[in-house]
């Protein structure tokens, strides 16, 4: 494996399986330093949202780092107050115009809003059927949303990206997933950085010689879930990405996923408010 390794989608679409998050990364040079790192890293995929209000910068890195579009992977998402049929597709155009693109390779239900998400979806489907986005998927949905979803829509969503961590290891809605032909992506990797205290993945990751973060990267690798860490730290970015000169043994995987607890860092799909 290494940083150009995909994972195939439903409709054929190659997607990384490591890419490099926004989320919380300001909008100017912020953004456009932290994803022109990246992308000289060698990471090739980038997620972006229309509420983490920075694709501008992500659009202008992407410009700025001489790499040809179609070699990138770029993600957004479709923010909550624009769900709905004509509002997801004014907010679309908005985003490409923002990220001075053509088209998106990923575009994301940011939250299952209810009563909207499935107008929002056949936006989405029309968005597909008119290749200006390759791929379509949806965030933050649990397992009823996703069947209330499916129900109704022409085309399955292709990626579920969920908050995912040793601590949040989401295994019922992994396994639904997976008998769907549906990605799951983590957002928070990392548990907003609280799990880099951790003595128990500490103890795996000296005897590797990695970092918590590495190692924690590289079991979603290996539990095969794709992830997207972010860092506005030039160092960290390139860290982060130095995940595929070790393996972790099954007993390992084991030990990290048996500290689960079901445990949030951010809010429950079933109860948000935004």
């Amino acid at each position: 494996m290494n940083l150009k390794d995909t994972v195939k989608l439903a409709n054929g679409v190659e997607m990384p399986r490591l890419g490099f998050g926004v989320w919380k990364v300001k909008d100017g040079d912020e953004a456009v330093n932290s994803v022109k790192w990246a992308i000289e890293a060698g990471y090739i995929s980038i997620d972006t949202a229309a509420a983490y209000k920075n694709e501008e910068g992500v659009g202008q890195a992407i410009k700025e780092s001489g790499v040809k579009r179609e070699d990138l992977f770029v993600t957004t998402k479709l923010w909550n107050a624009e769900q709905g049929y004509e509002s997801t597709l004014a907010a679309f155009d908005e985003s490409l115009r923002k990220l001075e693109l053509d088209y998106v390779d990923l575009y994301l239900i940011h939250w299952p809003v209810e009563g909207k998400f499935k107008d929002t979806w056949r936006a989405f489907e029309k968005l597909y059927k008119d290749k200006r986005v390759r791929a379509i998927g949806v965030c933050n949905f649990h397992e009823h949303h996703l069947k209330e979803l499916m129900e109704d829509a022409e085309i399955a969503p292709m990626v579920n990206q969920i908050e995912l961590h040793p601590q949040l290891t989401q295994e019922p809605l992994r396994k639904f997933c997976a008998e769907n032909n549906i990605v799951v992506e983590a957002w928070s990797p990392l548990g907003n950085g609280k799990l880099l205290a951790n003595p128990e993945i500490k103890e795996i990751a000296d005897a590797h010689g990695k970092s918590v973060a590495q190692v924690i990267l590289r079991w979603d690798l290996q539990i095969d879930v794709v992830t997207i860490p972010k860092s506005v730290h030039q160092e960290r970015i390139i860290q982060n990405a130095d995940i595929f000169d070790f393996e972790l043994t099954e007993e390992e995987v084991a030990k990290i996923s048996g500290l689960n607890k079901d445990e949030r860092t951010g809010p429950d799909p079933d109860n948000f408010n935004f």
